[in-house]
């Protein structure tokens, strides 16, 4: 269930907060995340607050076309991107397309190239900060697939004869350009090579340093990174890049041990940062781009689910004595949301659709996959009157649990379905096994 009210509240308190702290300096472009969840509806939704949409495959920019997303406010992620989604992307006229790697560089200009036309590209950059969240959450650090490293990859002398020789990009030949902090890293020779590829117009630089962040050291850090890069280059080339992403991940609160961070905190800090490292490197403070999909959906979806097998066993307390922990099991699980098994991530939940008084106890809410690990809340007090048929609410669940959703077991997935002013709305109607089985030859066939 996800509330359109709530979702567009969110959406608007973003752009606004953002605008107001980086005026009047310059403009903002909120970025909805659709890999958080995306439907035509909500694509919809997002474009009607005066947000542009973010997609991470052919798919996604499909759905962001179909619900009447302008062209020019969507953007391309995606480390793999296949020559069908370049075209894609090109075909429609969308605003930019953010690069990840050399190959993919060399690609998107060939590409546009035999269209006649010019990509516009941001260069997403590995700044090396460690986001303080789950590692398969954090996107910044080194060892990951994500982006190019702005640590030069060889020592200088290897790098300077690497380079005049052409193996590492554009020979660098201004002496501005030899003395560059970032000279032989990665990032480094995809944006000299960016600079000349034909079919490219390169428009910026893009990081993002992970997902579910509280600390604003890490995005203030890594702003600050990219304005150095962004001041290199123009000292080597005298290209001065008009954009700037900042990326996303600001955290939710998906119990009540989180404290989010209100948008207007967010910006404030994040503008002061920009501003500052832009000043100090005499910089104009370029047009800059954020993407806050978890921030703006996650809070707006909550999970209905039905109460069936309930089980007690004995635990054992941290002093050493033994409980009794309650485990109810749910009609559904990692199959509708996979956050739990992925990144040991914690919800809370209420009894929903009557009063219940008296005592409550501690539950444990799983799943029904044949997975120990199917654990939907992992610690919560519930009425010790919940029955079979009850249904539980489990909040915060707008963002990567519908998009991450499988039929494990062959489970059909849920419906989504949109309330507002007393009204709901079908979003994704409720698969049916015909639908989830249907892709099997045999049981098409029978």
């Amino acid at each position: 269930m996800l509330s359109e009210a709530d979702f567009r509240a969110r959406a608007r308190s973003f752009r606004e907060a953002f605008a107001a702290a980086f005026a009047p300096e310059t403009e903002v472009d909120v970025f909805y995340a659709g890999k958080a969840f995306l439907s035509t509806h909500v694509a919809r939704w997002a474009s009607e607050e005066g947000l542009c949409v973010d997609t991470a495959s052919g798919g996604e920019l499909a759905l962001a076309l179909a619900g009447g997303v302008p062209p020019q406010h969507i953007g391309l992620h995606g480390n793999n991107k296949s020559d069908a989604e370049i075209q894609r992307a090109l075909d429609a006229g969308i605003g930019r397309i953010i690069a990840d790697s050399l190959d993919e560089l060399e690609r998107v200009s060939a590409l546009a190239v035999a269209a006649g036309t010019r990509a516009p590209v941001m260069l997403r950059l590995t700044p090396g900060v460690h986001a303080s969240t789950h590692e398969y959450i954090a996107t910044a650090h080194e060892d990951q697939k994500f982006g190019l490293s702005l640590t030069p990859a060889l020592d200088l002398e290897d790098a300077e004869a690497r380079t005049a020789s052409g193996v590492a990009g554009t020979p660098e030949t201004s002496e501005q350009a030899q003395a560059s902090p970032y000279l032989g890293s990665p990032a480094w020779t995809a944006a000299t090579r960016a600079l000349e590829l034909p079919g490219v117009e390169l428009r910026g630089l893009h990081a993002h340093i992970g997902s579910q962040i509280f600390e604003p050291a890490g995005f203030e850090l890594a702003a600050s990174k990219l304005i150095s890069f962004l001041a290199s280059l123009r000292t080597a080339y005298g290209v001065e890049l008009p954009e700037l992403d900042l990326g996303g991940g600001h955290g939710i609160a998906y119990t009540e041990a989180d404290a989010p961070r209100h948008p207007e905190a967010i910006a404030k800090a994040l503008a002061a940062t920009v501003k500052q490292a832009c000043a100090a490197e005499d910089l104009r403070v370029p047009r800059i781009s954020i993407e806050p999909g978890r921030a703006i959906v996650g809070p707006a979806g909550v999970t209905l689910y039905r109460v069936g097998v309930q089980k007690n066993v004995q635990v054992e307390a941290p002093d050493g004595s033994t409980t009794s922990r309650r485990y109810v099991a749910v009609d559904g699980g990692m199959s509708d949301n996979a956050r739990g098994v992925l990144y040991d991530a914690e919800y809370s939940a209420v009894l929903a659709g009557r009063r219940v008084t008296g005592e409550h106890s501690l539950s444990r809410i799983v799943g029904k996959h044949c997975e120990s690990g199917d654990i939907v809340v992992r610690n919560v007090y519930l009425p010790t009157a919940t029955t079979r048929d009850d249904l539980l609410a489990v909040p915060a669940t707008g963002a990567y649990c519908h998009s991450l959703s499988s039929n494990y077991n062959y489970l059909t997935r849920p419906a989504v379905v949109a309330v507002h002013n007393g009204d709901s709305q079908v979003l994704i109607r409720r698969e049916t096994e015909q639908d989830m089985l249907g892709r099997d030859t045999g049981f098409a066939a029978a």
